[in-house]
C-alpha cells in the first residue's frame, strides 16, 4: 500500500487527496486506479455521507503525467489494451457523478485536462479565485476523457464547451464562477477550510434523500422522457417519505427546531 491517495473520514465526510505533489498531482495508472477503488468503496459505505476530493501540495491536478507519456510508458500494450484500461479508469469521475452521496472538488492551484474532467464530474466544485483551469488536452494532442466533454456541455452549453476544447482556454477561478463552471470561488488561503465547511453541511444532511436528488437530476440530464422522469421522482420521493431523516425534519418542522439528520 502507499499513501498516493490520502484518506480521512470527518464524521461521515470523506477526504480524499491526490498526493502527488512533487508532480503537481499529475495522474498515473497507480493514483488513478487507487482512487477509483477508493470511490467504489465509498459509494457503497453507509458511514461515508459525502466525499471532499482535492490535491495536496496546493494544486488539484494538473492531469495526465505527461513526461511518462514522452518516456512512452504503457504503450508496451496494445491500442486495444490501452483503450480499455482507459475507459476503467474513466470510472472515477462516474463514481465522482453518480454517487447517491454529494461530491465536492476543492480546486487550488490549477486544475487541467484530466484533473479538470474529474472536478467537472462533482457536484459541487470551491475554487480558488486565482486558481488556473483549463481543458488543456488539445495543447498535447490529444482529443479528451474522464468526461469533460460531456459535463462541460452540460454546464455552459454545446459553443462555450468548443471553445474552451479546441482552444485550451485558461480561466481563473473568478472567471469559471461567473461562467457557471464552479460554485464558488474564494480566495487562495481560505479554498479548504471554505470546502470543509460547505461539505460539511452537506455530510450533516438526509443523505438518502440527497442520493436520491441525484438519481433524479442525472436521469432528467440523460434525455428520459417526461413520463420517466415522473416515475422515477414518484418513486424516489416516497422511499425518501420511508426514511428516519424524514420523519426527524417533520417533527423538527412542527417543534420549531433544527433536524439532526443521521443518514438513514
Amino acid at each position: 500500500m502507499t499513501n498516493i491517495i490520502l484518506k480521512e473520514n470527518k464524521d461521515g465526510l470523506l477526504v480524499l487527496t491526490m498526493n502527488r505533489p512533487e508532480r503537481n498531482n499529475a495522474l498515473n495508472a497507480e493514483l488513478l486506479t487507487e482512487l477509483r477503488d477508493s470511490l467504489a468503496a465509498a459509494s457503497t459505505d453507509d458511514s461515508v455521507r459525502a466525499v471532499l476530493f482535492t490535491g495536496a501540495g496546493g494544486y488539484f491536478c494538473v492531469g495526465g503525467d505527461v513526461k511518462a507519456m514522452n518516456e512512452g510508458q504503457g504503450e508496451e500494450l496494445s491500442l486495444g489494451e490501452r483503450i480499455y484500461s482507459l475507459r476503467d479508469r474513466m470510472n472515477v469521475s462516474r463514481y465522482l457523478h453518480e454517487m447517491p452521496k454529494p461530491t465536492i472538488a476543492a480546486i487550488e492551484g490549477a486544475a487541467a485536462g484530466a484533473g479538470l474532467s474529474m472536478a467537472l464530474a462533482c457536484d459541487f466544485r470551491i475554487c480558488s479565485e486565482t486558481a488556473k483551469l483549463t481543458t488543456a488536452f488539445a495543447k498535447v494532442g490529444l482529443s479528451g476523457d474522464f468526461g469533460g466533454t460531456y459535463f462541460l456541455s452540460q454546464m455552459v452549453g454545446a459553443a462555450k464547451a468548443r471553445e474552451l476544447y479546441l482552444l485550451s482556454t485558461k480561466l481563473s477561478g473568478s472567471e469559471a464562477a461567473e461562467l457557471g463552471i464552479v460554485t464558488r470561488a474564494v480566495s487562495a488561503d481560505s479554498v479548504m477550510s471554505d470546502a470543509l465547511a460547505f461539505a460539511q453541511e452537506l455530510a450533516n444532511g438526509p443523505t438518502i434523500t440527497l442520493g436520491k436528488i441525484k438519481h433524479n437530476l442525472n436521469l432528467a440530464e440523460s434525455g428520459a422522457s417526461l413520463a420517466e422522469c415522473f416515475d422515477n421522482e414518484a418513486n424516489n420521493h416516497m422511499h425518501c417519505s420511508n426514511t428516519d431523516d424524514h420523519k426527524e425534519a417533520a417533527a423538527a418542522f412542527v417543534e420549531k427546531r433544527r433536524p439532526v439528520f443521521k443518514g438513514r
